[in-house]
């Protein structure tokens, strides 16, 4: 039978076993119809009363919910050698319907909260899971202070969540001690407190964490810089930019909504530069790591060129290592597009339940079910050849051969590409031969037509007499 969703609560403990079969009914029920509403989704008047009081039971918490997804998610990376933890931030607005104890984003008429996701990813971004959710709010009378904020200590701002990323990555690190583990950010998490805390760990060998972050602060070296002042010092990003040339290579960049596809050429520098602390905190010790420049030769000019200069710990002594650095640093979209899914595949946005616990105890479902849809849209690329009924069941599979192809079912299950084309049909993918593999929308628009047809299976097909698991 097929590796369905609610595999992902196998383990789950919430103290009764009666919330832990309503947890996998919830979460079967959801992501048979990721857009719906919880109303829509639910099977009448009475299950979705359950699944309402579920949201509101003491005894649940959004932890508890995605801790079985959790041990999973190790589990699968364990099968792989490197894994790379992305974190990001998001918003999710619920200005028009907020509960009742929402607060506020970046104003004090917008309502609702930050999440703050970790995603596990292999290098080849195929999503194995979420390993860490951390929500945020604001309170309005806080609005606007954002220079009085800079002065708290770290672990009394928002900030600190990156800085608890790295650590959560270290955590993994040592959970999964075959597995190389790279933590991935942009340019919010450079933050000075991470690169000491690398250095921290590694001075007390801790197994550790790599990391790579965009760099956003403009840093300096030891170094003063007579030609621009007595107190001035040489900048990083100078001292890589003035560096030897490494590599040139073309790629090419896709159309997004702020420039047009074209080609870009672009030039490759990387040094290890011993960095300064920031101005405000000069008691602090330096700290070093490796910096690769990534720049655009003759771009457009028009805000889009590329321009990433890359902190990491990763080596850089070697052409393959450099562009190793270059290649996981790019499978960090991977998370933007698991925010995609979250918001629009699943319309988290639209949810109206009156708390924030109730809310978040919902939303830990909803990560989990766009985990599943990225998976299966990944796992598609990477293993085309598996069996599809490794992760659909019988009368999933069945009931969409017979409604798109017209044609007697096979004597054996098609592999996962072959029924991936099919589910994918259903939800607009053309399946011409010069398309690319199908994204994750049509794969959820898929699902939730899939699911009617697998009912009208179980009730009206040649196997209704079967129970379908």
């Amino acid at each position: 039978m097929g590796d369905g969703i609610a595999t992902e609560l196998d383990g789950i403990e919430l103290g009764d076993k009666r919330l832990n079969d309503r947890s996998r009914r919830i979460i079967e029920t959801l992501g048979a119809d990721p857009d719906a509403s919880c109303n829509a989704a639910c099977d009448g008047w009475s299950d979705t009363l359950a699944a309402y009081r579920f949201f509101d039971n003491k005894s649940v918490q959004p932890e508890d919910i995605l801790k079985p997804h959790l041990e999973a998610t190790k589990r699968r990376m364990q099968e792989h050698s490197v894994v790379l933890i992305a974190q990001d931030t998001t918003e999710l607005d619920y200005s028009d319907h907020p509960p009742t104890d929402a607060r506020c984003l970046n104003k004090e008429d917008r309502l609702g909260l930050y999440d703050h996701t970790h995603l596990a990813i292999a290098p080849n971004g195929l999503s194995l899971g979420v390993v860490g959710v951390e929500y945020f709010d604001r309170d309005a009378e806080g609005l606007g202070q954002s220079k009085e904020r800079s002065k708290l200590p770290i672990e009394e701002k928002e900030s600190m969540r990156w800085l608890s990323g790295y650590r959560l990555a270290c955590e993994l690190s040592r959970d999964c001690p075959e597995t190389q583990i790279v933590s991935l950010a942009d340019r919010e998490a450079d933050l000075y407190d991470i690169f000491m805390e690398a250095e921290k760990q590694a001075k007390e060998h801790a197994q550790l964490a790599d990391f790579i972050i965009r760099a956003k602060i403009k840093r300096s070296i030891p170094e003063r810089d007579l030609e621009a002042g007595p107190n001035a010092y040489k900048k990083v990003r100078d001292q890589v930019s003035q560096s030897e040339l490494r590599a040139t290579q073309t790629i090419e960049l896709p159309r997004t909504p702020k420039r047009a596809a074209r080609q870009a050429k672009l030039e490759v520098r990387a040094i290890r530069v011993t960095v300064k602390p920031p101005h405000e905190r000069s008691s602090l010790p330096t700290v070093t790591y490796n910096v690769v420049l990534v720049e655009e030769v003759g771009g457009p000019g028009d805000g889009t060129d590329v321009s990433w200069l890359l902190i990491t710990s990763l080596p850089i002594d070697t052409l393959e290592a450099i562009q190793r650095v270059i290649d996981y640093y790019v499978a960090r979209w991977t998370i933007e597009v698991f925010f995609r899914v979250f918001k629009t595949g699943c319309q988290v946005e639209e949810i109206q339940l009156e708390t924030l616990p109730r809310l978040k105890n919902c939303l830990a479902f909803y990560k989990i079910i766009a985990w599943r849809i990225m998976y299966l849209t990944y796992l598609n690329r990477e293993c085309p050849t598996l069996p599809c009924d490794a992760m659909f069941d019988d009368c999933e599979w069945k009931s969409v051969w017979r409604v798109v192809t017209k044609k007697e079912l096979p004597e054996r299950p098609p592999t996962l590409s072959a029924f991936m084309k099919l589910l994918t049909q259903l939800g607009g993918y053309n399946n011409r031969k010069t398309e690319s593999p199908p994204g994750p929308q049509p794969v959820w628009v898929g699902i939730r037509r899939m699911t009617d047809l697998a009912t009208a299976w179980i009730v009206f097909g040649p196997d209704a007499e079967k129970t379908c698991v």
